[in-house]
């Protein structure tokens, strides 16, 4: 459209100049009025011839910038070159369609606006054990540059929706169908995905697509699934909680025992050490410090002839 207006000014530019020269010529020589008349024709024929060579070449010029390649379309078939990015002189006739090769991601979930599609676009996969589960999926892909013209030629443009979105969805289905729901919630979680992507890989051979990571983002269990795990984990919690009471009981009277002991060993020793005069040495020192005491107390004692306290000393 851009050449075809270019080339519109150049034959008007052209044609504006002899024109305005035939018609006003003669009668500019007559008037001396010549130097009005090419300033006329230069203003508009050459003004059109000048616009019309820009837009001309403007139409030759595309420019594709980094993470994009060009497919040419040259009355409706695709060239086979693509253009990488950078500065090219096409050919007029080209229509350049720009694709993105940069990585792209493409996400389904049961968030609304999340994903690539409004509402719940999460997947409902069927797993071995005949249970339903809801997963989000984000899947990280891009297009392959020198494929570009053959993805375009087979898929069109909208190769995502045609291609990517298809054999993500059905990729999660298969794999999900090899594992019990627990398992792909806890268990086998990265396995699950590892074969989810392996899936992927096979399903994009030869379509000029490459996959380059899958993020499982959320598993949905069935809610008699989701109670199950609950009480499971709950039972568990209660198990250890037990476990430790008993192990500070065990403990506790560990320390018990132990403490017993070592009162049956001092009262064995002091036993052992015990003497009269001993004796009679701390019973009239702890009388000498009751009787140096501030306080005015009468302590009245019982003791032998021997100045013992009466104890019972075996």
């Amino acid at each position: 459209m851009l050449f075809a207006a270019g080339i519109f000014f150049i034959i008007l530019g052209i044609g504006l100049w002899f024109i305005l020269g035939a018609a006003f010529g003669r009668q500019a020589k007559l008037t001396g009025s010549g130097g009005v008349v090419s300033i006329i024709r230069s203003l508009l024929g050459g003004g059109s011839l000048l616009l019309g060579l820009i837009m001309a070449f403007m139409a030759m010029v595309v420019i594709i910038q980094p993470g994009e390649v060009g497919v040419q379309i040259l009355f409706g078939s695709a060239l086979p070159n693509v253009l990488r990015e950078g500065f090219h002189i096409v050919n007029p006739f080209v229509r350049v369609v720009k694709m993105n090769v940069r990585t792209q991601q493409y996400t389904m979930s049961v968030a609304t606006e999340e994903g690539e599609m409004n509402g719940d676009d999460s997947i409902d996969a069927l797993t071995s054990d005949g249970l339903t589960v809801k997963l989000d999926v984000t899947v990280w892909y891009h297009l392959n540059p020198g494929d570009a013209v053959k993805v375009y030629r087979i898929f069109g443009p909208d190769y995502v929706s045609v291609v990517v979105r298809p054999i993500i969805r059905t990729a999660i289905r298969d794999a999900a169908s090899r594992y019990n729901a627990v398992s792909i919630y806890s268990g086998k979680r990265e396995e699950f995905i590892l074969t989810t992507k392996s899936l992927m890989d096979v399903g994009v051979t030869d379509k000029g697509i490459t996959i380059e990571r899958v993020l499982l983002r959320n598993v949905a269990l069935p809610p008699k699934v989701t109670d199950a795990i609950e009480e499971k984990l709950k039972a568990e919690q209660e198990a250890q909680k037990m476990e430790y009471v008993l192990q500070r009981e065990r403990q506790e009277a560990e320390r018990k025992r132990v403490e017993a002991q070592g009162i049956a060993d001092a009262q064995k020793i002091i036993n052992q050490t015990l003497s009269t005069p001993y004796l009679q040495y701390l019973y009239l020192t702890s009388l000498q410090k009751m009787a140096e005491s501030q306080n005015t107390t009468f302590l009245i004692t019982p003791y032998d002839q021997n100045l013992l306290p009466l104890v019972n000393l075996r």
